[in-house]
């Protein structure tokens, strides 16, 4: 057998408990066909086989976000200025003016999701007057998780609100004492008004969109994501807005594996367009690079609990039961997997209501079900999920809103928001995700390091040692964990022979980092289906072709996604040498000497060292050129 690409030399933790460390593995036809030791799998290779040593680096399967909406995010990606991860507010607001200074009229500047207040030092949000005096013209919208949106006059101008505007139910629009708009809208806690203003704004050309999904894709394999499960969402419509997908697809341009669920967009229409996607679209359709996966995460509007810690938690219609049940009915009689949006127990307790009375009629008898979210589910429901044979996927909204959570519910509560020690201790399914990009930010680590930290990405701790996961479970579930939630836990999830060739070399170990550093991984090599997708570091040469961004306005032609703490850090020390030797240039020239001072016979060592600014050449002291004489 001819082998394409052995790597050797790593620290591989495959996930297979029957082979669970390994140094050397071999692939073919993008599947691993060996995996082992070195001396074992470098006998494999031949003329043709390319060689990649691993430099002793810890290897990991590739990343499954069991939740997300890449689909949406990537046709938006390159519209968006991004503050995830940024330290500082003060940061965040100078990239702002920066991009409202290159951002050609009619477009907007958008920041959408993935941050948090307490992310920045100075543990505050914006103003809505600082956004304006930074664009008086251009408009910016700037969204923050689920509860609110700012909007700057520009904006507020091209959306048409006015002291008229009626906001939708569950939304609220702020009025100043003037009686006009201040620009501050708000999830009441129904998101719904954040994101059909947020619709208003221009749109990418179509060529732009399939740029812009490329780079992102690119971006989620910085992070080692090989594989996702696209929740749908809000103005995401089939099959439109899947065609940028669909041409990369065929392209063999995906850089990501996709399954994606089918979200109904037709409040008091679900059940129709339910029935039309049954009839009309094969179950599993696609491929191992891109497939369909069932219905959700909306199945009906009726049955959004929509999580907003701010507010208070949502009672649904009494109309639920009856219009989830259709749905429920339909795609059971249908086999059609199904998900379900559900943070709140008092929620889940009647989604679960429903359920039942559809199994005793129509059994689910082994059909996939999810429940998305679920923070405060209890014990009993636990039960409930398990006995119908469901599987949560939890995502990592609590590290962005723990404080909001906390403020509300209290200590003990947070404690265990998700229980997630005990979903695993029952043997439900659990799956690891984002929510990305409007809540969570898509970088997973910062989910890996909630689960292992039991903090928030402001520092707070939520749990103790008993809601805490070891580093390697935390890994299990944003692999292996996730591969149940698309049916594919024999093909992929795993560092082992026969399933699908997608792994991640990761810049530092995760098994012995300190703790903090955990939020900083980064993949320096990321393979997909046997083929290198992303390489950096020692591993750059392998880097595939880069592809421009566009347009060349984009916030990531100069800003790149994600803050790139290295990347500014090694910036910094650049520009630190660069300073110290021009210092020790200028400091040469005046002194014109070394040693003791033939002008003044004292020694230049002792002024230099003193915390006398002497070499302060603006200021009193060192315009004199020559110090010593003070000393």
């Amino acid at each position: 057998m001819n082998i394409d690409t052995i790597l050797y030399n790593g620290k591989i933790h495959t996930v297979d408990c029957e082979n669970p460390e390994a140094t050397a593995v071999a692939i073919t036809d993008g599947k691993f066909v060996a995996v082992g030791s070195d001396k074992d799998i470098l006998i494999l290779c031949d003329d043709d086989t390319m060689l990649i040593d691993l430099q002793k680096k810890r290897v990991i399967p590739g990343i499954n976000d069991s939740h997300t909406h890449l689909i949406r995010g990537g046709l938006n990606y390159n519209l968006e200025l991004r503050w995830d991860g940024v330290p500082s507010l003060a940061d965040a607001l100078q990239m702002l003016k920066n991009q409202v200074e290159r951002t050609p009229s009619p477009q907007w500047v958008r920041v959408i999701g993935g941050w948090s207040e307490y992310q920045f030092a100075e543990r505050r949000m914006p103003t809505l007057k600082e956004i304006n005096d930074l664009s008086p013209d251009t408009p910016v919208f700037i969204l923050h998780l689920y509860d609110r949106a700012f909007l700057n006059g520009a904006a507020l101008r091209a959306v048409g609100i006015t002291k008229e505007t009626k906001a939708p139910v569950g939304g609220l629009i702020e009025f100043g004492a003037n009686g006009e708009p201040t620009g501050m809208i708000l999830a009441t806690p129904n998101a719904m008004i954040l994101y059909s203003t947020l619709a208003k704004a221009p749109k990418l050309s179509y060529e732009y969109q399939v740029n812009s999904t490329r780079h992102y894709m690119r971006e989620m394999n910085r992070f080692g994501i090989t594989s996702v499960i696209d929740a749908g969402g809000g103005f995401q419509n089939y099959p439109d807005d899947y065609k940028v997908i669909s041409e990369l697809h065929d392209k063999k341009q995906l850089t990501v594996r996709i399954a994606y669920n089918l979200f109904t967009q037709h409040p008091k229409a679900e059940e129709q367009d339910y029935e039309q996607w049954t009839k009309n679209v094969k179950l599993y359709q696609g491929d191992n690079m891109y497939r369909h996966n069932g219905a959700g995460e909306m199945l009906t509007f009726s049955a959004a609990d929509f999580e907003n810690f701010l507010q208070p938690r949502p009672d649904l219609p009494p109309t639920m039961e009856e219009e989830l049940e259709r749905v429920v009915r339909l795609l059971v009689e249908n086999r059609w997997p199904f998900r379900l949006h559900a943070t709140y127990n008092e929620s889940i307790s009647r989604f679960l209501n429903v359920f039942e009375k559809v199994d005793k009629e129509i059994p689910f008898a082994g059909l996939p079900w999810i429940f998305d979210h679920a923070e405060t589910i209890d014990e009993k429901n636990m039960e409930r999920v398990k006995a119908l044979g469901g599987g949560i996927a939890i995502q990592s909204r609590m590290a962005f809103q723990g404080e909001y959570f906390y403020d509300r519910y209290g200590k003990e509560k947070s404690a265990q928001t998700p229980p997630v020690t005990n979903m695993l201790e029952m043997g439900i399914p659990v799956g690891g995700g984002t929510d990305a990009t409007r809540v969570s930010s898509y970088n997973p680590w910062l989910g890996i390091y909630w689960l292992t930290s039991g903090r928030t990405i402001g520092g707070l701790q939520l749990y103790d040692e008993r809601n805490r996961l070891s580093r390697a479970t935390a890994l299990e579930i944003y692999t292996r964990g996730s591969a149940w939630f698309s049916g594919e836990q024999q093909k992929k999830g795993s560092i082992s022979k026969g399933q699908l060739a997608d792994l991640v070399v990761l810049d530092r170990d995760l098994f012995t980092v300190n703790e903090e550093e955990i939020k900083s991984i980064e993949a320096e090599l990321t393979i997909v289906d046997g083929q290198i997708v992303y390489a950096a570091g020692f591993f750059s040469k392998y880097d595939p072709p880069s592809v421009p961004i566009l347009p060349d306005w984009s916030p990531n032609n100069y800003n790149h996604g994600y803050y790139n703490v290295k990347g500014k850090q090694a910036l910094a020390e650049v520009r630190k040498a660069k300073l110290a030797l021009q210092q020790q240039l200028v400091t040469a020239k005046i002194h014109q000497c070394s040693g003791s001072c033939n002008l003044h016979g004292h020694d230049h060592n002792q002024a230099r060292l003193s915390e006398i600014p002497v070499n302060d050449f603006q200021a009193f002291w060192g315009v004199f050129g020559c110090s010593c004489f003070a000393f």
